[in-house]
């Protein structure tokens, strides 16, 4: 084998390398990216406070894995909505209204398992709140 042939095989195989990453970037789901990118920059600012009044008040719920439930402890009576959002696929995504006092029980048996992130926005006393923390559902 010479130089020429060399320096060819190398190139098409480093040129079918480049292709095969560009047919399996095609092929990678829609929804890794965030469509309202720029609505959620615009509000960062209003969750940011809400986020803030959490620490203020000390107001951070308690949340516990309890016999195929998720329990929410609330320093105080509230009503809201908490969000659980997968990262892999935003179809799993679900919604959940609170209005139970200061506990809510969320059943986990319809949830995939895996990683979650739970957003957990409510009001209390005339204040709106916003917490958000990862969760793992087994």
């Amino acid at each position: 084998m010479n130089w020429g042939r060399g320096i060819v095989g190398g190139m098409a195989v480093f040129m079918v390398f480049i292709l095969s990453l560009c047919f399996q970037m095609f092929r990678a789901p829609a929804d890794e990216y965030d469509h309202q990118y720029y609505e959620k920059g615009l509000g960062y600012d209003k969750d940011y406070k809400r986020e803030r009044q959490v620490v203020i008040d000390k107001a951070q719920p308690t949340i516990e894995h309890a016999d195929g439930q998720l329990l929410i402890l609330f320093t105080d009576t509230v009503n809201g909505k908490a969000r659980f959002i997968r990262p892999s696929s935003t179809a799993l995504d679900k919604t959940v209204i609170i209005n139970s006092g200061q506990t809510a029980a969320i059943p986990l048996g319809h949830f995939s398992k895996g990683r979650w992130t739970l957003v957990l926005e409510w009001q209390s006393h005339n204040k709106d709140y916003l917490y958000q923390k990862e969760i793992y559902i087994k």
